[in-house]
């Protein structure tokens, strides 16, 4: 798994492209505080070597919590920037700090 961070100079934004090689898996989707958790619209798009791969942009100067959901289990990116424990979830998130 990675996380790939682009600053653009013309906009307050980072493009942060999530990478998730899972050949077996149907569906990967990433889940965190800059979609409210929820899946809807974050689905990565499955390449044809298996991977799993998209795009978002987020505000620069933040961090967020995420994780990916991975034919509906939550996995944690083990490239993360640092971790977080979450109460709610029960467990520890990945941060990505942009």
């Amino acid at each position: 798994m990675a996380v790939v961070k682009k600053y653009l100079k013309s906009k307050p934004v980072c493009k942060v492209t999530f990478t998730v090689p899972a050949a077996e898996a149907k569906k990967v989707e990433v889940v965190g505080d800059f979609n409210n958790w929820k899946p809807k619209g974050a689905t990565l798009k499955k390449l044809k070597n298996g991977t799993f791969k998209g795009t978002f942009d987020l505000p620069k100067e933040n961090s967020f919590e995420y994780k990916y959901i991975i034919d509906g289990s939550y996995v944690n990116e083990p490239e993360a920037d640092r971790y977080q424990w979450n109460d709610f979830a029960g467990s520890e998130n990945a941060v990505l700090e942009l």
